[in-house]
């Protein structure tokens, strides 16, 4: 027996004091509106007047060219983008197509590179998943701009614009051509421009509807750029309640989300957070948040030349962003890369590029590509799961930096996971205490993220996990110790 002080009543008023909080999100109604626990990881963005219901698979079909000229190997690959161990990989075309036949063959086969988790495995596998997903699923989430990517054009233009991509729209919904997320972004809701944002919403929404008898795209948004008051947001989420009823769309059916892009959207006049006030204003319509880097920095007066996604002034923007969404079920995404990867040189008509253009055009490509993987890695590391595409020649590089990610830290996660399940179910089959939880469920949420983003499957991952598909996809570590237990 040990002596304690407190009385029974007194115990209990301190742990009715302890149970009567929320989390913030949940005491202010905030929630996020999307239902699935996928996360894309990009949002590609391109111009309203180019849009087409085959976008997607054509923005698919420019980066396997892109791929096929600059980087016609898993080995040219790695060394493109920066990879990890690229420098020890075949520096030849043929020697690194029999390397990786060799992989192919088999584990056995694999042990014959630098390693069995060397650089070739990696590289090889890293690859192989970009290819595939390139073929298969090109864009994960697109957005159908009317803002920066289409400019300042005649109403009339913009009218018809808006129609017409809304009809395109309905095409891909009926050939099963559209991507698994996609929305649209209007211009801002300021005094200047709020007007014509409404009215491409309005006619956009209502071509759709009327093309498609009421039906709108799975996990359709509308993107609210350059926010600055919950005002603003107030008056989204007002034209969306009356173009619903006016529609006869469900109520609540039309997400938006926020573009961070001004110092207002991260601090109010008084010092305040913003964020939590835009997203209240949204009125549980906010799926979540992304980041602009260069309207952000260009607000706190950083000239153009010193104007990079990894700025500090945009890594306090990203990290209050981030607190604040923390736990609330809002999707998190970064701003775009400022250099593409796109050659300075073009060949003549009936003309050839010399041999130093060519190397030009090589050299601006991989600079742009290992530029972008070094940003899209940096915010894998800082827990931000999505980002931004502008061109299509970008697409392998963001794939490949999410499936290094997760396929380089696979086995000691998936060891350390292991061993977290067994000794929080045995802890519960003894009647002790496993306080650790948190941990084992971040573990756990390695895992759901690696699948989310395609870097693994859930036959990988239970091969390497011993967990069951059922268990992964209850997505909770205390409910997988819990069955274990019984």
């Amino acid at each position: 027996m040990f002596q304690t002080s407190l009385s029974p009543e007194a115990l209990h008023v301190a742990l009715a004091r302890a149970r009567s909080g929320h989390p913030v999100f949940a005491h202010t109604g905030l929630r996020g509106a999307s239902e699935s626990p996928r996360q894309p990881v990009h949002t590609v963005y391109g111009g309203a007047h180019l849009f087409k219901a085959d976008s997607a698979r054509k923005l698919g079909a420019v980066a396997l060219r892109a791929l096929a000229e600059r980087a016609p190997d898993f080995a040219a690959f790695a060394r493109a983008i920066g990879l990890p161990g690229a420098e020890a990989l075949p520096a030849h075309h043929d020697e690194a197509l029999a390397l990786s036949a060799a992989i192919d063959a088999g584990p056995g086969a694999a042990a014959r590179a630098p390693g069995p988790s060397g650089p070739a495995p990696l590289a090889h596998g890293v690859y192989a998943r970009v290819l595939d997903k390139l073929r298969r699923e090109p864009v994960e989430d697109l957005r159908i701009d009317f803002e920066d990517g289409y400019g300042v054009r005649p109403g009339r233009e913009e009218d018809e614009h808006a129609a017409a991509a809304a009809r395109e729209v309905a095409l891909g919904m009926a050939s099963g051509g559209l991507p698994p997320f996609l929305g649209i972004r209007i211009k801002s809701l300021t005094e200047a421009s709020a007007e014509r944002g409404l009215r491409t919403l309005d006619i956009f929404l209502s071509a759709l509807v009327a093309a498609t008898g009421g039906a709108l795209p799975p996990g359709f948004v509308v993107t609210l750029p350059k926010v600055s008051t919950p005002e603003q947001v107030a008056a989204l989420a007002d034209a969306l309640d009356a173009l619903e009823a006016a529609l006869e769309l469900p109520a609540g059916a039309i997400q938006l989300e926020l573009m961070v892009e001004t110092t207002a959207a991260i601090l109010g006049p008084r010092g305040e957070v913003a964020l939590p006030r835009l997203i209240e204003a949204a009125r549980g319509r906010c799926a979540g948040a992304h980041f602009g880097a260069y309207d952000y920095t260009a607000s706190c007066e950083i000239t153009a030349a010193h104007q990079r996604l990894d700025h500090p002034a945009c890594d306090f923007a990203r990290h209050v962003m981030q607190v604040v969404l923390a736990g609330s079920g809002l999707r998190l995404s970064d701003g775009a890369s400022n250099i593409l990867p796109v050659a300075p040189h073009r060949a003549p008509p009936g003309g050839a590029l010399t041999p130093r253009q060519i190397e030009d055009n090589q050299r601006a490509v991989e600079r742009a590509w290992r530029l972008k993987y070094t940003q899209v890695r940096r915010a894998l590391e800082g827990g931000i799961y999505q980002g931004w595409d502008l061109h299509p020649a970008e697409l392998p590089v963001r794939y490949a930096a999410v499936y290094a990610f997760f396929l380089e830290g696979v086995d000691a996660t998936a060891e350390r996971l292991r061993s977290f399940v067994d000794r929080a179910a045995q802890a519960t089959v003894a009647g002790t205490v496993f306080d650790d939880a948190a941990t084992g469920q971040g573990l756990l949420n390695f895992f759901l993220r690696a699948t989310s983003a395609g870097a693994l499957t859930e036959a990988e991952v239970a091969a390497r996990t011993g967990l069951t598909p059922d268990e992964l996809r209850g997505r909770s570590f205390q409910a997988i110790v819990e069955r274990r237990s019984a």
